[in-house]
């Protein structure tokens, strides 16, 4: 694996907890997480949609990235996909524990979780560096700025029309798409979306992104891996379509309209054990070589 280069936090003391939306049934395993924590004096911290969710009193999301050493998400890949995303700016390690099957980012089982926080405290970890995308959305109404760790896919509105997008690299004509649109994701996002429409698996610690076309009128087209550095550029001419983000948000895109995209020159930082193989989870989860 590649080495990481991020500096770990010198002391574990608080620890942020989010919880999978629209499961108040978690409470007890909410509890059992606590526990293990503070088995280990560490503190933890609801935020104020998990605390709610289960009849207890949180911190708002942005105070709880600003006073926590670590946050941990409790539930599925989703769950921390969106706490990533949301706490971009503040430079929190994350880390998920999986409530449910195991998933590619949301890697500890909660059987194991405190032989993990042991191994936290005394630094028996690691950081990786994931890439993230950062996009502006110009439209008529002002730009809007948007964070995505899987992927961004633009979609037409209408299942009876396709889409046309002209695409530009660093401002120069790079494609121009005709079909049903175009994912761009990141390595991490590389084993979601992307792969069910043929595209690449890319090593989740690159610095690249990958452009796949969904359902091309040409046979021709073809996914695309460019280097991180690039901007990529799109419009469409004379159709609508939409903007998708993570699976999670969503953005109308017209005529005249401009999305910017690239990698952003901060990445995500993923709490791993260090035995953690990326190769062992593709084999169980996409059945490689069975």
């Amino acid at each position: 694996m590649t080495e990481c280069i991020i500096e770990k936090p010198k002391q574990m003391k608080r620890v942020g907890l989010i919880l999978r939306p629209s499961s108040p049934e978690m409470k007890e395993q909410y509890l059992f997480v606590k526990k293990c924590f503070e088995k280990h004096h560490i503190e933890v911290f609801l935020d104020n949609n998990s605390a709610q969710m289960i009849g207890l009193i949180g911190k708002d999301f942005d105070k709880l990235c600003e006073n926590s050493d670590v946050l941990v998400t409790l539930g599925g890949d989703g769950t921390l996909i969106s706490v990533v995303r949301r706490s971009h700016e503040y430079d929190v390690p994350v880390f998920g524990i999986h409530a449910g099957k195991l998933g590619f980012l949301a890697d500890i089982d909660l059987g194991e979780l405190d032989d993990f926080v042991s191994k936290l405290v005394s630094g028996d970890y690691r950081i990786d560096n994931r890439a993230v995308l950062r996009a502006e959305i110009t439209t008529k109404e002002g730009t809007s700025k948007i964070v995505a760790f899987n992927d961004i896919v633009m979609t037409r509105s209408s299942i009876s029309k396709m889409i046309h997008l002209d695409t530009f690299v660093d401002e120069k004509p790079f494609n121009t798409y005709y079909g049903d649109g175009v994912i761009v994701s990141t390595p991490t996002g590389s084993t979601a979306y992307n792969l069910s429409a043929g595209g690449p698996v890319l090593f989740p610690l690159t610095q690249v992104f990958a452009l796949t076309p969904i359902s091309p009128h040409s046979l021709t087209q073809r996914p695309v891996v460019l280097p991180g550095h690039f901007t990529i550029e799109m419009r469409t001419p004379d159709s609508s379509a939409l903007v998708v983000v993570d699976g999670q948000d969503m953005y109308e895109f017209g005529e005249g309209d401009i999305i910017k995209i690239r990698l952003s020159g901060k990445p995500a930082q993923l709490i791993h054990r260090q035995e953690f193989n990326y190769f062992e989870v593709l084999k169980e989860k996409l059945s490689w070589g069975e």
